[in-house]
């Protein structure tokens, strides 16, 4: 009986429980990371396409960002979860290359799995395959990056344009990409340690139907989509003192169950007069403090809006909390959800105000919206999406928080490496070569590092319709001579080659500005690894059998 083989008497202690060990396990996770990986793997690059996914109630999503895609299926094998939490952590912490992440850590698992197929210990595989990693990510650091410095606005340009054009706004990246760039430069930030930070929550994106996509507009101040609660009140305020408020503004009920006896009919009036000037007295103090701009979540009563116009201050209500804690956070205002302070008594400091230079409301397009402009804590920018239904406006945001995560990180870490498929082809060439002068077994884990790394522009070239074995040979054959090539050698210039993939053939990426950040590839090799190698430690799994519930009859006998 061999050592990963079955004990029969192991399932006596798990009261029927399940035990799957051994090689069976294994190829269980590789079947569950392949079926995941080949769902999102025909959208990614810019010919891939799209998916639609329908859930339970009929909402229907249509997207080509894994991380979205991966997020609405419901997938019930262990292994797959890791894949979809492995998706969302890509998002999260880079906000694009979802795709890509999931189909590297599929092909290095499977790789791992042939390998201990052929007698060899997955520790050895997993040890060579961290090796792998932090010599790709060495070298792609030293070799392969280059900084944003010598290379300007443009290169911001075309990150962002890299990460659009596999998404529904890569026909229009003329536009949008420097929009994005705009967009994140206007919401520079320095921290009190005095790191330089690009807030992507500081970007509001709106959605408005009709018209095109090409009508969408950036604007500088943070753009909510309500309007001025009244007609009369002044559509335009400098120098604004802002409240927000997370208080209802409408004539004050007794709460519901109290009951008040009363033996005078005209107590009856007072009572009532009584509860209108609560509220009155509350937005006085408001206004006593200097504030002329007050947004609120709640409502606003005609009566109180009375007030509000003689002061000449203008009010909005029914606000998003979450536009108004932005909103808070970018005027230095704060949120506040009860005028009690700490002795029962009703105030409002002046403190609690923001300022901003001025706001407005202006009309864009057929909708009316308040900018506050000039924000003084942390500057803030809209931009405001038009689009012809709500699929394509979901699409066009998701593609757009994609691309304003890539500028940031790109503006953060400042260098960038050539995109379709050079950084993976490159790092093959450079492993396979390393893999030989090891002396142990790590070579052969090392070797299948590499070719997994192949993956990613096969999958660019099938997508693209291309033929994948013959352009990942023209591809290697570039690479190779490239890192044989000696310094100051012509050749050095082929390591940027990667695809171009709408003519099917090989270019140099960093003239075409193909760009993508090396934080962003970093990550998602280090992720993958991680991912893979966290299966492939797997060697038994260990299911519990369900409670069984005693069926009780139903009529109780």
């Amino acid at each position: 009986m061999s050592i990963f083989g079955r004990d029969p008497k192991s399932s006596i202690f798990l009261g029927g429980g399940e035990r799957v060990s051994g090689q069976e396990i294994r190829d269980q996770n590789v079947i569950a990371a392949q079926s995941i990986a080949n769902i999102i793997k025909s959208s990614l690059g810019p010919l891939g396409l799209d998916k639609m996914l329908v859930d339970n109630i009929g909402e229907v999503t249509i997207s080509n960002d894994g991380a979205t895609i991966l997020s609405l299926l419901e997938v019930e094998h262990p292994a797959g979860r890791i894949f979809v939490d492995l998706a969302q952590k890509q998002d999260k912490e880079v906000g694009d290359g979802t795709t890509s992440v999931v189909i590297i850590a599929a092909e290095l698992l499977r790789r791992a799995n042939e390998l201990v197929k052929m007698k060899i210990h997955p520790t050895t595989i997993i040890t060579g395959y961290r090796f792998a990693c932090r010599e790709a990510c060495k070298f792609m650091m030293d070799q392969l990056s280059i900084k944003v410095d010598t290379l300007g606005r443009d290169a911001l340009v075309n990150c962002a344009k890299t990460s659009m054009s596999s998404k529904i706004i890569g026909s229009d990246d003329d536009l949008f990409a420097p929009m994005a760039v705009d967009a994140m430069l206007a919401v520079k930030t320095t921290n009190n340690k005095g790191e330089i930070k690009y807030p992507v929550k500081a970007v509001n994106v709106l959605k408005a139907h009709g018209k095109s996509a090409r009508e969408s507009i950036f604007v500088k101040g943070y753009a909510l989509n309500c309007t001025v609660a009244s007609q009369a009140m002044k559509t335009r305020i400098t120098n604004a003192k802002i409240a927000c408020l997370d208080i209802n503004l409408q004539k004050t009920r007794m709460a519901m169950g109290v009951q008040i006896l009363i033996d005078d009919p005209s107590q009856l009036e007072d009572i009532r007069r009584r509860e209108s000037d609560i509220t009155l007295e509350r937005i006085r103090k408001i206004l006593a403090a200097g504030a002329n701009v007050i947004f609120t979540t709640k409502g606003i009563d005609d009566l109180c809006l009375k007030e509000f116009i003689e002061a000449g201050a203008m009010a909005v209500r029914r606000c998003k909390k979450e536009d108004l804690r932005r909103i808070a956070k970018a005027t230095g205002a704060t949120l506040v959800a009860s005028l009690a302070n700490l002795e029962g008594e009703e105030t409002f400091e002046a403190t609690l105000l923001g300022t901003a230079e001025e706001v407005v409301q202006e009309r864009i397009s057929d909708d009316e919206l308040i900018l506050v402009k000039g924000t003084k804590v942390v500057n803030s920018s809209s931009i405001i999406l038009r689009g012809a239904n709500d699929n394509m406006l979901d699409e066009m945001e998701r593609a757009l928080h994609d691309t304003l995560s890539i500028i940031k990180r790109t503006l953060e870490s400042g260098s960038v490496v050539p995109g379709g498929g050079a950084v993976e082809t490159a790092l093959n060439i450079y492993l396979e070569n390393f893999a030989t002068t090891l002396e142990s077994r790590e070579q052969l884990a090392m070797a299948e590092f590499a070719a997994a790394l192949l993956i990613i522009p096969k999958t660019l070239a099938v997508n693209a319709a291309k033929d994948s074995t013959d352009l990942v040979a023209k591809l290697r054959s570039y690479h190779s001579a490239a890192q044989n090539a000696p310094a100051g050698d012509p050749k050095k210039v082929l390591t940027r080659y990667g695809l171009d993939l709408l003519k099917g053939e090989v270019r140099d990426n960093v003239t075409a500005g193909v760009l993508e950040p090396t934080v962003s590839k970093v990550k998602s090799l280090k992720s993958a690894f991680e991912a893979a190698v966290s299966l492939l430690r797997i060697d038994d799994a260990i299911q519990c059998a369900p409670d069984k519930q005693e069926e009780r009859d139903p009529h109780g006998h």
